[in-house]
């Protein structure tokens, strides 16, 4: 059996990044389990034509490791080149299982221990865990009647087959979310009929991206204007919150306005700008940025099928919609996201008292912090419920559960304990917050239901506020939150 301080479950940023907090605060045993054959996580999974990042990239990268960026938003090959580029320079490789699948985590009260286990790895402890597995890593395809029929080629988004040619074929995409509107406008001037299954519209504002020039580049390699760069970002996308939690009037008069343009300007047809054009409030979902989707939606050879010609039922030949048509096809593509809600950990963990951690997220996920729960020692969550931000770069958030998680690990190994646990009075007390704060945001009274909503209802993947609100409530470990032993 296999023995190990800490493993980090996940090699995406989240479990680069407690990676990188370990080493450089002495932590020196751990291992990385992957369950895929390769490093990365997202950027390296998601290579789907059009695969680009929605924050500017100058924020959107860990902090202390700038990069010189080609342009404002950049694509996945870049990104990818970035993750390698941070994984090398910090020896990653050599600290990582890859295709080691874990399928079970159970808590030894005897030994305070974790056992692991991993299909390939078979048992392993440790007295430490951190989840990293990230929540958009879990691809979901909804049970369609007759989805296994299809004779074509049907794959998800997260798992994009590049064999399959697509020149001149009669193509499908069910689903209209963020994945969905990069790919539609990469690979519809390439294939014959694109059929577009929508169930419901996003909000989609212009994309104010821009290349980089050489002479750009050169000084953005000069950290104290990168920084500078970063900060003004950071500060612009801020600003975002005002309207999605403090001001719904202002969302819609200035943001919202500028979506309604954004559909005018792009298209001419009204039965389509009516098919696009949602009736919540923007910012209840996903808001997409994108220059692109509209005009792509508008080509002569891609078909909206909005709820009313929504999918029956899947044949061997295509789809047949709910208004009685047949539409032939020869591949269709899922882009139908992810099991982000109600299973942010897609393994069972046991905890003390034999509790399970699906027990105690029946009702809905939740956690202090988005990081730990009571019952559940030394365990602890990467972008686990309400860390999600709508409005800027997910890793400052992942940034800021690591000083808490390093400070809970440091309290303990000061006291010269072998447990640090939430206590249940504190995660209900920090969780009864989120939700009183999270009444007046526009993801839980903005009109629409969402990904970001558990099945209970409550809103378990958005942090309600600022994400600086967040990080100076990680930045330091409150002592009479915890118990330690």
């Amino acid at each position: 059996m296999e023995h190990h301080d800490i493993l980090i479950i996940g090699s995406g940023f989240g479990g680069q990044c407690a990676a990188i907090n370990l080493l450089k605060r002495g932590f020196t045993d751990f291992l990385i389990l992957e369950r895929r054959d390769f490093m990365g996580g997202t950027w390296c999974q998601n290579s789907y034509p059009g695969a680009a990042v929605d924050v500017q990239s100058p924020l959107y990268s860990i902090s202390h490791e700038p990069y010189v960026w080609s342009q404002m938003f950049v694509e996945q090959a870049e990104l990818e080149a970035y993750t390698h580029h941070v994984i090398d320079k910090y020896k990653l490789r050599e600290r990582t299982q890859t295709g080691c699948n874990v399928t079970g985590v159970r808590w030894d009260e005897a030994a305070q221990r974790w056992e692991v286990q991993a299909e390939a790895g078979g048992l392993m402890t440790a007295r430490v865990v951190i989840n990293a597995s990230g929540p958009l890593s879990t691809p979901v395809v909804p049970p369609f009647s007759g989805r296994d029929s299809f004779a074509g080629a049907t794959f998800h988004t997260n798992n994009w087959q590049h064999d399959v040619n697509l020149k001149g074929k009669r193509v499908a995409i069910i689903g209209s979310g963020a994945s969905a509107a990069q790919v539609i406008p990469a690979i519809a001037p390439e294939v014959g009929q694109l059929h577009v299954f929508q169930r419901t519209p996003h909000w989609v504002l212009p994309r104010p991206d821009r290349r980089f020039s050489w002479l750009e580049r050169k000084l953005l390699a000069f950290t104290p204007l990168h920084k500078l760069l970063r900060t003004l970002i950071y500060w612009q996308l801020e600003a975002r919150v005002i309207g999605f939690k403090y001001s719904h009037t202002a969302l819609k008069l200035f943001a919202q306005k500028t979506a309604l343009r954004h559909i005018h300007r792009q298209i001419k047809d009204p039965a389509l700008r009516a098919a696009v054009t949602p009736d919540y409030t923007l910012g209840c979902k996903r808001v997409i940025l994108s220059n692109t989707l509209y005009p792509a939606l508008a080509r002569k050879n891609v078909t909206l099928h909005t709820t009313a010609s929504g999918i029956a039922e899947i044949t061997p030949t295509g789809i047949r919609t709910r208004d009685g048509q047949d539409v032939p096809l020869d591949v269709i593509v899922y882009s139908t996201g992810y099991d982000a809600t109600d299973g942010v950990i897609s393994y069972p963990v046991v905890g003390r008292e034999k509790r399970t951690l699906a027990d105690f997220w029946a009702e809905f996920p939740r956690a202090y912090l988005g990081t730990c729960m009571p019952g559940f020692p030394n365990f602890f969550v990467v972008t686990g419920p309400n860390t999600g931000i709508g409005h800027t770069s997910a890793i400052f958030v992942i940034e800021a559960q690591m000083n808490y998680i390093m400070h809970s690990l440091q309290a303990m190994q000061q006291a010269g304990k072998r447990a640090v646990e939430v206590r249940p009075e504190a995660e209900a007390a920090y969780t009864g917050m989120i939700h009183r704060e999270m009444a007046q945001t526009v993801w839980k009274s903005g009109g629409c239901h969402s990904w970001y909503q558990s099945k209970s209802g409550h809103v378990i993947a958005m942090f309600p506020g600022f994400s600086f609100s967040f990080r100076r409530l990680a930045n330091r470990f409150k002592a009479a939150d915890h118990t330690l032993a």
